[in-house]
């Protein structure tokens, strides 16, 4: 079949919509240099469209285009000779020169993978401020845009451009290597990359709502670096844990929010379109994760969302184990919202009135006060009392407290059935 130039540009499309980043990562690794990569990406790309309408399809698109934006680096530093101490771009071209290119066809996919894995280990380094790891992560490995993660953290995109660019200069100036590090400093370093990994995720799943980013590829992505990590380290518990969290939560996703975008919430999902497939993967890797008896946070969170999984219905739901697990993560992690979701899983085991207690004496707490997820706890609670007027006041709290569109709409609806209870009584 005749191949034309529109299906040549949709291939080219496709392959950058599908591989950009991790072809990126492969170039970071080249040319030792983030700026001169994303350069040397496009230029491969706008060489692509040049060329194969003419050429034809390369037999192996992502070695022509690594080799394309190599060359194009080169020949870039060459031109700019003139501007750069002669010696210093001469070791520069070298040094590129001299990274050959071993491009095995069968290990293709294994090598981009590594290269994405180096790269996000180079973007989670502990000499960068956590805030720098995640707006580096998401713009170089995920390939937002500056004004996506600044949206999705409510800043001004000049204020995240500056951070980005005081990373990279970071990394270049401290020679940070561009690699997995070895087994000996491995496990201080995952930490950092499992906390940015669930934080892409996070921001992929709440894109799924239509507020913040407009990416829902996110949480894929987040997954799929999940995997690459569990592949080097298969007996990481909470490798393990991390990516049976991230599960569990995905499954649900066709069912958080109905035809018109609203949230929907777990005790009234649709539990027949939870993902079967993904629950099963993900209640095996919980529980394949405790059992190694060196579990941490992510696992028993994963535990908890497996239970829920494992529930045919609401009322069925074992919450007794939860809020074991729950005991369990706080003395782990002994903080004011793993208290509040206990309080939440007492109130659905031993009803509203022992469940209030609990929030309300956490409330005082000043961190939670400004959580509008605590008032939200706190106001459904009242609901359920019927003690209408209370809890329309602290669903206005948490309404004030929250910028989610979907989250804003579920509360204001909550509102109005609150003030529509209360014109009937």
């Amino acid at each position: 079949m005749h191949t034309t130039d529109q299906d040549i540009v949709l291939t080219i499309d496709q392959l950058y919509r599908l591989s950009s980043r991790q072809l990126f990562a492969t170039l970071v690794r080249l040319l030792g240099n983030f700026d001169l990569a994303e350069e040397a990406l496009h230029e491969a790309f706008r060489a692509a469209i040049e060329k194969w309408p003419t050429q034809g399809i390369p037999s192996n698109p992502h070695a022509w285009l690594v080799s394309a934006g190599r060359f194009k680096a080169i020949d870039g530093i060459r031109r700019n000779q003139r501007f750069t101490a002669w010696d210093e771009a001469t070791e520069e071209v070298e040094s590129i020169a001299d990274g050959a290119l071993a491009w095995d066809e069968l290990q293709e996919q294994q090598m981009l993978e590594d290269d994405t894995l180096r790269l996000v280990f180079t973007c989670c380094h502990p000499s960068l401020a956590f805030d720098a790891q995640v707006a580096l992560t998401l713009r170089e490995v995920c390939g937002l845009t500056t004004e996506e993660i600044a949206s999705a953290f409510l800043l001004p995109a000049p204020t995240l451009a500056q951070r980005i660019v005081r990373a990279k200069s970071k990394i270049r100036d401290a020679r940070i290597p561009y690699q997995v590090p070895d087994a000996a400093e491995l496990p201080a370093r995952l930490s950092s990359v499992l906390r940015v990994i669930y934080l892409v995720f996070n921001e992929g799943y709440s894109a799924s709502s239509g507020d913040m980013l407009t990416r829902g590829d996110l949480s894929n992505e987040a997954i799929r670096l999940a995997r690459l990590l569990h592949e080097l380290l298969p007996d990481q518990a909470e490798i393990m844990g991390l990516l049976a969290l991230m599960l569990l939560h995905e499954s649900r996703r066709a069912a958080r929010v109905n035809l018109q975008n609203d949230l929907v919430p777990l005790d009234e999902q649709d539990r027949r379109l939870w993902n079967a497939e993904l629950i099963a993967e993900g209640c095996a890797l919980a529980e394949q994760a405790l059992r190694t008896r060196q579990f941490g946070a992510y696992s028993l969170q994963a535990a908890i969302s497996a239970v829920h999984a494992e529930a045919p219905t609401s009322a069925d739901t074992d919450w007794l184990q939860i809020i074991g697990l729950y005991d369990a993560l706080f003395r782990l992690e002994p903080s004011a919202i793993v208290a509040l979701n206990r309080a939440v899983a007492i109130a659905m085991r031993d009803g509203p009135v022992a469940g209030l207690a609990l929030v309300n004496y956490l409330l005082q707490e000043e961190s939670l006060q400004k959580y509008h997820l605590a008032h939200a706890a706190q106001a459904d609670m009242y609901r359920r009392l019927t003690r209408y007027q209370e809890a329309q006041f602290a669903y206005e709290q948490a309404l004030a407290l929250t910028k989610q569109g979907a989250e804003q709409r579920f509360l204001q609806k909550r509102i109005a059935e609150m003030r529509g209870l209360l014109a009937e009584n």
